[in-house]
């Protein structure tokens, strides 16, 4: 009898883990609906917010190309007190948005991803001009790290919305694999927004890349799905990224 209950015991554990495993948001798991996402280009300004002072600290540009097949999706961060821009690269299938390639370069390291059966490489970290070849194997599905934060706007979003999305993400000074970004909850509700009322999804998520410390807050307008505000909270310093029309 006892043998029994173990057994039973172990096959509805295993059942759980894999219902979690299938329910997790990835590109063989996808509620997102494409055709929210079109070609357009967009500029945000970035501040930091200290007590009442809000002080800008750099802007950051995306680009985004949808094809037929591919879409291709390029960021440049642009910071005051540096004069090196800081540009990612990001390609995804069009239907799954199944990674392709991701690309960064900035002041502290350069970095380049290829997706296929194994995920290769290099990461340069130009402080200490040491250069590692990247060869990673995962079977699990998966969303870049990179593209996570455009996924979120293009969810079947409503109040208590919530969930839990596969990413992967290089970086040797944090995490290297699959990882996730979790949807904590959303809310409609409404934001000033270049003087006028506006309805929005207020999405807060969290990730694995920094131990689910930071805080993102998106403002995301119903009627367009574009990113308007976000807010993100690292243990008690705010910065803000607004949307320039």
């Amino acid at each position: 009898m006892k043998n029994t209950l173990y057994i039973l015991l172990f096959i509805f554990g295993a059942s759980v883990q894999l219902f979690s495993q299938e329910t997790l948001l990835s590109p063989l798991n996808n509620t997102v609906n494409e055709q929210l996402i079109n070609s357009e280009t967009s500029k945000m300004s970035w501040f930091m917010l200290q007590d009442t002072l809000k002080i800008q600290i750099g802007t950051i540009q995306t680009q985004i190309q949808k094809e037929k097949e591919k879409i291709y999706i390029i960021t440049t961060v642009s910071m005051k007190q540096s004069p090196t821009k800081w540009i990612d690269s990001t390609i995804v299938e069009n239907k799954t948005f199944k990674p392709i390639y991701h690309s960064s370069f900035n002041q502290q390291r350069d970095m380049i991803l290829e997706f296929g059966e194994k995920i290769t490489g290099y990461y340069l970290d130009k402080q200490t001009d040491k250069k590692t070849e990247i060869l990673e194997k995962e079977d699990k599905p998966f969303f870049d790290s990179n593209f996570y934060p455009q996924l979120i706007r293009l969810l079947p979003l409503k109040n208590g919305y919530s969930n839990t999305i596969s990413i992967f993400d290089y970086n040797p000074n944090s995490k290297i694999g699959v990882i996730t970004a979790t949807i904590k909850n959303t809310e409609e509700t409404s934001i000033n927004f270049n003087g006028k009322k506006t309805q929005v999804w207020k999405v807060e998520t969290t990730d694995d890349i920094s131990d689910n410390t930071a805080i993102m807050n998106y403002f995301i307008d119903k009627s367009t799905r574009k990113i308007l505000k976000q807010e993100i909270d690292f243990g008690g310093r705010i910065m803000l990224m607004e949307l320039v029309e």
